[in-house]
């Protein structure tokens, strides 16, 4: 709750900041039946409102009775729905724990479609018992229940629809291929949104540049993860301070309490008022949480991708189709790299120093545990290879270098583990000639 009492502090100054925030709690599931029961109150109240301006004419052209069978239906029906519901998430839950990689719960629990289709039951449900309530109370007449009948079939409407997408949503929904999908499309989010804002908007920390002795350490206040940087609002903060900020512990790097996290180095403009809240400024922007989490992450999604792979190569499962399918999606991702310290715009939060993402950590984040697992598998191999061959041609000179040095290991890898002369021979045919160069000049 740091970073929320921080936010709160600066609601004039943080504008971005809070709408991140807002966008994070409309993930959660409560946040979102929260909303639709408002909404069943605010139209009930409308309902309310309106029937006493319609004439008695057309206020008596629907019986008091008629809204409440459908109201009765209404109650009676979406309870036992809602249930089935949620059964059918935590049944998806599990199994794709268990036949995948409990990292996904993330993203099941987050399912927008599921959290809309619940969010919808019950706010019917709770209009439904509100309008029960106010029926008995008198609040609603017979003599005014044209509009009570009205918003009611609307109601019902909306209820249909989102039943419909639901059941549209359940025949892939868990499935492997749905799952995967899934994985790639907010990895593939996340690594374009970090690209699109080199470093986070900050400056790159190189390994050429080095933190002033005279700086002050940040650490962390408990063992974790860095689940995400509120960037927009410690910049402004460190601006305030008269400070730059090096963020030393990238986001999904695990931390113990009392480790380094950033270092806060004057710029000889600093607001004395705040320099003893200075570091816990700091600290309050930098999330820590007991999870890695997919924001601002594409290393953990890349991470997960390489995990539904090596699962399905299991003696227990045996499915090195899933694993020739991840390949394709993690160099579908990997494809879409930039080298962040080469941006020629001016960095948005110059105060902040960000460590760049490293082509060599993203190749072995999504292809290294299904290399090792399916190192006898010569299909999963050749595929591997044709992946990395092509990512060697790819435009910045680092990312084609990850990729040559992981083709080198994981052909030394696979023609150890193979022992049939023939399947050596078709990897050599599948890897690239300057791999084979390299490897055989080693030796």
């Amino acid at each position: 709750m740091d970073q929320l009492k921080s936010i709160i502090s600066n609601f004039t100054a943080w504008p971005k900041t809070l709408l991140r925030f807002a966008g994070e709690l409309w993930r959660e599931l409560w946040v979102r039946v929260v909303v639709m029961g408002c909404f069943a109150i605010v139209a009930l109240g409308l309902a309310q409102a309106i029937g006493h301006f319609l004439p008695s004419e057309l206020n008596g052209y629907v019986s008091g009775k008629a809204a409440d069978r459908l109201l009765s239906i209404i109650a009676n029906a979406m309870l036992a729905v809602t249930t089935f519901s949620l059964t059918v998430m935590v049944t998806v839950y599990r199994s794709s724990s268990t036949q995948f990689t409990p990292r996904l719960h993330r993203l099941i629990i987050q399912d927008p479609t599921t959290q809309n289709t619940l969010a919808a039951f019950i706010g019917a449900y709770v209009y439904a018992l509100i309008a029960i309530i106010l029926r008995e109370l008198g609040v609603f007449a017979d003599e005014r229940a044209a509009v009570l009948f009205a918003t009611t079939v609307i109601v019902l409407a909306y209820v249909v629809v989102s039943m419909i997408r639901w059941v549209l949503h359940l025949q892939t929904f868990g499935s492997l291929m749905d799952t995967t999908r899934q994985v790639e499309g907010i990895t593939r989010q996340q690594f374009e949104a970090r690209l699109s804002k080199p470093c986070l908007g900050a400056n790159p920390w190189t390994a050429e540049d080095q933190v002033p002795e005279t700086a002050d350490t940040v650490r962390a206040s408990e063992t974790g993860y860095i689940q995400q940087y509120y960037e927009e609002s410690l910049d402004q903060a460190a601006r305030a301070c008269g400070v730059d900020v090096y963020i030393c512990a990238a986001v999904g790097s695990f931390v113990m309490k009392g480790d380094a996290i950033a270092y806060c180095v004057p710029k000889g403009d600093a607001d004395s008022s705040e320099d003893g809240d200075l570091l816990d400024i700091v600290r309050s922007h930098i999330q820590i949480g007991d999870v890695r989490t997919y924001d601002q992450d594409p290393r953990f999604g890349l991470m997960v991708l390489g995990e539904i792979a090596s699962k399905a190569l299991s003696t227990g499962i045996n499915d090195p189709g899933t694993a020739i399918d991840v390949i394709t999606r993690v160099a579908r991702v990997l494809s879409l790299y930039q080298d962040e310290t080469k941006s020629e715009d001016p960095p948005e939060h110059d105060r902040l120093w960000v460590r760049p993402l490293d082509p060599t950590d993203l190749v072995e984040d999504g292809f290294g545990a299904l290399a090792r697992d399916g190192a006898k598998l010569i299909e999963v191999q050749q595929r591997l290879q044709s992946a990395l061959s092509r990512l060697m041609e790819h435009d910045c000179p680092e990312m084609a270098k990850a990729a040559r040095i992981a083709a080198c290991l994981e052909f030394r890898r696979a023609a150890a583990s193979l022992e049939f002369e023939p399947d050596v021979e078709r990897l050599r045919r599948s890897t690239a000639r300057v791999v084979l160069q390299e490897v055989e000049g080693d030796e």
